[in-house]
């Protein structure tokens, strides 16, 4: 049980620092902004589908926020980098 709310609270903290990140990237505008913004959506879809078919499937909860964190982590790799 700690391990999942030590996973939520990670995943809530990194979360709110990707979404500067892109918030930052859209406001500035052109080609990068509507890619990072099509980019996004194309993710948030694919990590919705990827945890029911986890939790459809019989994965548990913290397996899912685990999966989420990962793909967090990757987003704000890449973003810091430019």
């Amino acid at each position: 049980m700690f391990s999942l709310f030590q996973n939520l609270a990670s995943l809530a903290f990194e979360s709110q620092q990707v979404i500067f990140l892109r918030t930052m990237k859209m406001a500035a505008g052109g080609p990068k902004a509507e890619a990072e913004a099509r980019l996004m959506v194309a993710e948030k879809l694919a990590a919705a589908e990827d945890a029911t078919m986890a939790l459809m499937s019989g994965k548990a909860v913290d397996h899912v926020v685990a999966s989420y964190r990962r793909r967090v982590r990757a987003n704000s790799r890449r973003l810091m980098k430019g």
